[in-house]
């Protein structure tokens, strides 16, 4: 029987990897738990011995002048008995057998071993996978279950979500598949692994993959942005000189690049070149589109991009596609215009900006120029700015009227347009 204990720890250690100290630890628990149920009140441990292969149950009793309790407590005479040289306020520790706890006992020591070794089991696969958040997972398509797949990973079963599946992509029981994990979550049922194809990291992770130099360092990725299924971008640079960065991605004859679009299924993927100037990485973030101008608002974080009239629709893109994945690789919002249409709207601002006394259609340029696209913007300045961003045409006793008539314009519009959002 102490064999089959032994043998038994050193089974459940070395198949679900739990230390054999826990173990030891949950059986002493579960003989403890039930013991208690069985001896009420009583003062109750449970001890290993490593020496006979076996758990010993004791009861420790107080030795006392009187009893009060004899659950818990034993007279100096009677503990003399065992003990000749004991005194009152000790302790004594009797063995009982552990066979005395019946079957039923058995049952219970069974029921909770066996729940502590699952929930064991459960937080080392929590503790295992959370610290592998945002790697990339192979596993095979289990099942189906109300359009999300459940994925067989190894040590448990991981979810892909529907929301998180690429567009029109189909897999079935048996597919190998490979995911990106997003989550690792703590549920009752055990931990639960949260797995995605549409995510920028998983994009970011299959170059990583294929191509040797990002893995090395030498080429960094920047910024991913996706639009699963059909389009791409990502941003890429590099620490050296005679490394191509986009050259590195795409590959011999587009090769490392090819493998990424089969694996996303046909998405489109554009590698352009990162540029740490803002206006240079817009540029080319908004490729194949030719940029004539570009307007910065630092404040705002926006951008007005000037391309010309027959580029429009190349810049913007099918259904906004190009002009959306340039704003989330860039962060920057992005107003895109052609060149006929940017030159009505600067005509109409620096017009309505001219409106202000003091200012003329030079200032009014220079305002538009400067970012300035409604009257709140020129409110923002102070006197002392205003008068330098105009090379001193206006002095700064003259840019408090103008900066106050700004102010009472702006209100305006704000009063105008909520009335008309309320309407």
């Amino acid at each position: 029987m102490a064999n089959e204990l032994l043998q038994m720890i050193d089974i459940i250690s070395r198949e679900k990897g739990i230390e054999r100290s826990n173990i030891i630890a949950y059986i002493e628990e579960a003989i403890i738990t039930a013991a208690r149920k069985q001896y009420v009140g009583r003062d109750m441990v449970a001890r290993f011995n490593e020496e006979i292969g076996e758990v010993e149950l004791f009861e420790n009793k107080k030795v006392v002048e009187k009893v009060e309790n004899k659950d818990v407590e034993i007279s100096l005479e009677e503990a003399r008995e065992f003990d000749p040289e004991v005194m009152e306020g000790d302790e004594l520790e009797f063995k009982i057998p552990v066979g005395n706890l019946g079957r039923v006992g058995a049952q219970a020591v069974k029921q909770l071993l066996s729940q502590r070794v699952r929930d064991a089991e459960r937080e080392k696969i929590y503790n295992d996978y959370k610290n592998r958040k945002d790697e990339l997972i192979t596993g095979e398509v289990r099942r189906l279950e109300h359009g999300d797949l459940i994925v067989d990973i190894g040590k448990t079963e991981a979810i892909l979500p529907k929301k998180e599946q690429i567009p029109k992509e189909v897999f079935r029981p048996g597919d190998k598949i490979r995911a990106y994990i997003v989550d690792v979550l703590r549920i009752s049922r055990g931990p639960q692994v949260i797995l995605s194809r549409i995510h920028p990291g998983f994009l970011r992770k299959l170059f990583e993959i294929e191509v040797p130099e990002i893995a090395e360092g030498v080429v960094h990725i920047n910024a991913v942005a996706r639009e699963p299924g059909v389009r791409a971008k990502i941003a890429v640079s590099s620490t050296d000189t005679d490394v191509d960065p986009i050259g590195a991605c795409v590959g011999m004859k587009g090769a490392r690049v090819q493998n990424i679009v089969q694996e996303l299924r046909g998405e489109k993927i554009d590698i352009i070149p990162y540029h740490p100037e803002s206006a240079k990485f817009v540029c080319n973030a908004i490729a194949p589109a030719q940029v004539l101008k570009v307007f910065m608002n630092e404040d705002e974080k926006r951008m007005d991009i000037v391309v010309p009239d027959d580029q429009l629709s190349l810049a913007i893109g099918r259904k906004g596609q190009n002009v959306r994945l340039a704003v989330q690789l860039t962060g920057w919002k992005l107003d895109v215009m052609s060149e006929e249409k940017f030159n009505e709207y600067r005509k109409e601002i620096v017009k309505a900006f001219s409106n202000i006394e003091g200012i003329n259609d030079v200032i009014a340029e220079l305002l538009f120029t400067e970012g300035c696209r409604k009257y709140a913007d020129i409110a923002e300045f102070t006197p002392k700015e205003l008068s330098e961003l105009s090379s001193g045409l206006i002095t700064q006793k003259a840019a408090k009227p103008i900066i106050a008539r700004a102010k009472e314009l702006a209100e305006q519009e704000s009063l105008a347009k909520e009335t008309a959002e309320n309407k």
